[in-house]
């Protein structure tokens, strides 16, 4: 619904990736460099990791828009929650071969032999694999393996693995993953986008989607923005997507920090109560700073909120359609009374 009010060709803050909306910030920039160092190494692994909502799923999208297909033939494996012969299967799968009913040591070839042809035609191959922190041993064991098929003194296949934090600090510390740590050419870190970066990543968005400089925002609604995101690229979007339809009932024009202050405390509002937690004496052995906690809460409780969004779009946008077919008519709202 706000998009029709505010003049914008398609929603500014959808969830959904799209390379579309790529914004550089600092941290965003430097995973790029690091990505255009690994790739131009040919071989390996390169681990780019994030907390959930850092961009990571848009960055992999704006990668795969801007490589040179006839160069680079990436393959995206998004589904990780698999055992290590299932997940060679999903990387014959994603390279044309067929899986079912063959055993594992033909698969095993037949992958080598299609990664060979690609090389023979002048294209490298890249494996992306989502989640990475939901591999088992087993998968990433198999993952290293297939970076030893090789042709000509030239690797056959790069990986590029995507992970949550966690992910990042198991390679440093798991034994058992020595061999591929070894094989990590190139790492980052995505951090949150930082409070100066705000401003200029909203306004990039809503340009994206047509926005003519309506609605406006006041300095301390961008500052509000940063405070209650804590600069998570996902959770700017799920405020700054209610901030625009809240303002859309209410034919608002323009923002400022308190209309934000509003719009989170409603996300709190309707958020489900949690039953009360019996009081206990705060353990002194436990550090206070376990804020993450709290911010994965949330940001799913605001994730829940967001899917009825588009419900609550459609069903506003029909009352406003029939209201304003009644006041076109002459004719008076159901339930109204007219005390004159």
């Amino acid at each position: 619904m706000y998009t029709d009010y505010y003049g914008l060709t398609e929603r500014p803050f959808q969830l959904t990736p799209d390379a579309r909306f790529w914004f550089e910030s600092r941290t965003h920039k430097k995973a790029m460099a690091y990505l255009g160092y690994g790739l131009a190494q040919g071989e390996g692994f390169i681990v780019i990791t994030g907390e959930v909502g850092a961009g990571k799923s848009t960055l992999v999208a704006h990668l795969l828009a801007t490589i040179d297909r006839e160069r680079l033939n990436a393959i995206h494996i998004a589904s990780t929650q698999v055992d290590g012969d299932d997940l060679l299967r999903l990387v014959a799968q994603g390279l044309g071969i067929a899986t079912a009913g063959t055993e594992k040591a033909r698969l095993l070839d037949a992958v080598e032999q299609r990664l060979d042809e690609e090389a023979r035609r002048g294209r490298r191959t890249l494996l992306v694999v989502d989640e990475a922190q939901n591999l088992s041993v087993q998968a990433l064991e198999e993952l290293r393996m297939l970076s030893n098929f090789t042709s000509q003194s030239r690797a056959l296949i790069q990986t590029l693995l995507l992970g949550q934090p966690e992910f990042r600090d198991r390679i440093a510390a798991d034994q058992g993953l020595e061999q591929l740590r070894q094989r990590v050419i190139a790492s980052h870190h995505l951090e949150p986008i930082e409070a100066n970066e705000v401003e200029p990543y909203l306004v990039h968005r809503l340009a994206c989607a047509g926005w003519q400089g309506r609605p406006s925002f006041q300095p301390d609604a961008f500052a509000a923005l940063y405070r209650h995101s804590g600069g998570v690229p996902r959770r700017l979007n799920q405020l700054a997507n209610r901030l625009l339809l809240q303002g859309a009932v209410e034919q608002a024009n323009g923002f400022d920090g308190a209309d934000v202050e509003r719009v989170v405390a409603d996300l709190a509002a309707d958020a489900p109560k949690a039953a009360p937690a019996a009081r206990t004496a705060p353990d002194p052995r436990v550090p206070r700073a376990q804020s993450h906690v709290s911010d994965l809460g949330l940001e799913r409780r605001i994730a829940a909120l967001e899917a009825r969004t588009d419900e609550q779009e459609v069903i506003v946008r029909r009352v406003l359609t029939l209201l304003v077919q009644w006041v076109e008519n002459g004719q008076q709202a159901p339930g109204y009374t007219n005390a004159a």
